[in-house]
């Protein structure tokens, strides 16, 4: 027989979900980890338009949930680095599916530019 709603458990582990990638910036942080992009500064500028604050809002969201693994390294000034875990690396996996779907369903504009429905 199927389900009427969605259980507590289940609804706890969507809005735990939500709560790390909901965030439109979310997927622009994994998308630049996955490829290469590892400093904080370099990822400001890698993905435009994010904030100081919200990128420190997402990394933070993320370390907090095992995405990623941040690495200090000695010396003045101190350097900082993110790498996504074998979790953040399935989960960049996972947009990319998004992204590849998303970009082979969208509606051509008269000049050729994909559009979202």
């Amino acid at each position: 027989m199927k389900a009427k709603h969605l259980s507590l458990s289940e609804r706890a582990t969507y809005r735990s979900l939500e709560d790390v990638v909901g965030c439109k910036w979310s997927a622009a942080v994994v998308a630049a980890l996955k490829q290469g992009v590892h400093r904080p500064g370099e990822l400001e500028r890698f993905i435009p338009g994010i904030s100081t604050k919200v990128l420190t809002e997402r990394l933070r969201k993320m370390l907090a949930y095992r995405l990623i693994t941040r690495t200090e390294y000695p010396g003045l000034p101190l350097r900082v680095e993110y790498h996504l875990t074998p979790i953040g690396k399935k989960l960049a996996g996972v947009i990319e599916q998004l992204r590849a779907l998303e970009a082979e369903h969208a509606r051509p504009e008269p000049n050729g530019v994909g559009v979202k429905p």
